[in-house]
């Protein structure tokens, strides 16, 4: 049942009176969903599961027609002024072509309003690119190009050949000067050099001529060439400046509240988080959608959550129905100033709470120290976080070298080896460069595995807009490949042992999660898959040769899980 004077205000259908409502709002970068968050997040599935309002096709239909699109979706569980509790809904972007729902909170600025100056501007930036693309694969410009091209080789050739025959003239005056030198008198030498450098001068005078001939024949068709590429260039500085005024002019209209009643724009926001600009898209995830309804129609806000809805898309990892944090690029600078005025659940990663914590170590000579590393314990210090496997090195020796050769995630428990000396640290950081030095990992995945082994190789780089969360990228990414073996089924989990080729930043994390590799997320993989009280994922073996006997060390350790 929903409220009638707010149409965006849904009531809870399912009984919620025994969940007790947080202290503290979510702090949307790191959040485990809060009861009320996640009861609110099941009805907004029922209803996009049975729905006929608008269609989409969210890739969840087999035997649908398409490549289908997931859609992140957010609520924020809300109290009205007659101390109602209920929720509002919001999508990121646009969704079935349209702003306009009735279930979902409107944007910030609907750009996507009948004849809205978005749409007016779009119709031009269109034909701009349409005339660009028009003239960049027009057959005028591939037929001046090959002219010029054909032209040029031939001229060029006919230069080379010129160059190489005055060339060869110029050696044997040479010759000629040093063979006659002490055989002629002073008088009929200069008379030689005279004629030689004459001879010099008709050859340079016939260079020159050859030259500007070339440029003569070669003209039509470069500044025919010219005149094609400053009209395409013209227009793209044309549309370069349209589209960004156009992109101001969005910006302008972009301007939130937060919980203090205050306001501010969007440009500004960036400008005083970090300097920067606002992304394209800024202010079109849900989490500011929902906040700025809320504000603008006096609603208390309680508790918030996002999660995907659909298929994964191709290069990151989104899995049907789980819970995700707000993105970091567009949304920490506006959910920063928002939640400004409520109180917030602290940040966990700032939290230094590793202090008494062990680390334990399992070898130790005057060369290197081999660690078995906690879950959750850094390898080096971080931004805010300073406890790590480096700084407790460090305290007990103060000279150390460079001290870490390699690393393992904050998440990922098991053998680190750290170097106490500069040799040492270079003798084996030049095994890891090499690849010699093999290791194994044990890692208890979130479903069943039905291959028995295999070899994933999906190139990685950081999602620009999601730090530290990768993606794949077959354009820009770093080559990582795993080999896999499967352990064991447990249940519904299954146990693997994963050999890593290379080593990127959450290479098997990724590798497992993502749908061309195993399908199959790391169980309590807070990234990729459904955090849980750890990462199941540990370095159980690592060989290498030692710095200093040379000879071949192999240290083993299970996990505990």
């Amino acid at each position: 049942m929903e409220t009638s004077h707010n149409s965006y205000f849904h009531q809870f259908r399912t009984d919620i009176s025994e969940i007790s409502l947080p202290d503290r709002f979510t702090f949307p970068f790191c959040y485990e969903a809060h009861p009320i968050a996640a009861a609110a997040a099941v009805e907004l599935q029922h209803y996009l599961a049975t729905q006929k309002e608008w269609s989409h096709n969210f890739g969840l239909d087999k035997n649908s027609q398409g490549g289908g699109i997931g859609k992140m979706f957010g609520v924020l569980v809300v109290q009205n002024e007659q101390q109602q509790l209920g929720f509002l809904a919001a999508v990121s972007g646009k969704l079935a072509g349209t702003n306009k729902h009735s279930y979902f909170v409107p944007p910030i600025f609907d750009m996507l309003e009948k004849d809205s100056f978005f749409l007016n501007e779009e119709v031009h930036l269109n034909a701009l690119n349409r005339t660009i693309e028009s003239l960049e694969g027009s057959e005028e410009l591939e037929l001046t190009k090959k002219n010029l091209e054909k032209l040029s080789a031939q001229w060029n050739q006919e230069l080379e050949i010129l160059k190489s025959k005055l060339r060869n003239q110029k050696k044997a005056r040479k010759e000629k000067r040093t063979a006659l030198r002490l055989q002629m008198t002073d008088e009929a030498y200069e008379l030689l050099m005279e004629d030689m450098r004459s001879q010099s001068l008709a050859d340079k005078q016939a260079l020159q001529r050859f030259q500007y001939d070339m440029h003569q024949a070669l003209a039509p068709e470069s500044v025919k060439l010219e005149q094609l590429l400053t009209t395409i260039s013209d227009l793209k500085e044309q549309r370069r400046t349209r589209s960004g005024n156009l992109q101001k002019r969005l910006f302008e209209q972009y301007n939130f509240l937060n919980a203090k009643g205050e306001q501010q724009n969007v440009v500004t926001i960036f400008q005083d988080f970090d300097q920067s600009t606002p992304p394209a898209g800024s202010g079109e995830c849900a989490a500011p959608k929902l906040l700025q309804y809320a504000y603008s129609h006096r609603l208390t806000p309680i508790a918030m959550a996002e999660f995907w809805w659909g298929c994964s898309p191709s290069s990151e990892i989104r899995r049907h129905k789980n819970f995700y944090p707000a993105c970091r690029k567009k949304c920490e600078p506006i959910l920063g100033f928002m939640l400004q005025g409520l109180k917030v659940d602290e940040n966990p990663m700032l939290q230094e709470n590793t202090l008494q914590v062990q680390l334990p170590q399992i070898y130790e000579d005057e060369d290197i120290i081999v660690f078995n590393k906690p879950a959750e314990f850094l390898s080096v210090p971080g931004i805010h976080i300073k406890d790590s496997v480096y700084s407790r090195v460090l305290k007990r020796f103060p000279d150390a070298g460079p001290v870490i050769i390699h690393r393992l995630d904050m998440a990922t428990s098991g053998l680190l080896v750290v170097a106490k000396n500069k040799d040492a640290h270079q003798f084996i950081q030049e095994q890891f460069i090499q690849h010699t030095i093999r290791k194994e990992y044990i890692a208890l995945l979130d479903g069943i595995v039905t291959q028995e082994s295999g070899w994933i190789d999906l190139p990685l780089r950081v999602d620009l807009d999601d730090r530290p969360r990768q993606m794949v990228c077959y354009s820009y990414g770093k080559p990582a490949q795993t080999k896999y073996q499967k352990i064991a089924v447990e249940g519904n989990k299954t146990r693997v042992r994963f050999y890593p080729l290379t080593g990127r930043t959450h290479q098997l994390r990724m590798h497992a999660a993502h749908p061309k590799g195993l399908n199959t997320p790391i169980v309590g993989d807070d990234l990729y898959g459904t955090k849980a009280s750890r990462l199941h994922l540990h370095a159980a073996v690592i060989t290498f040769v030692h710095p200093r006997s040379k000879q071949k060390m192999t240290f083993e350790i299970p996990p505990d899980f």
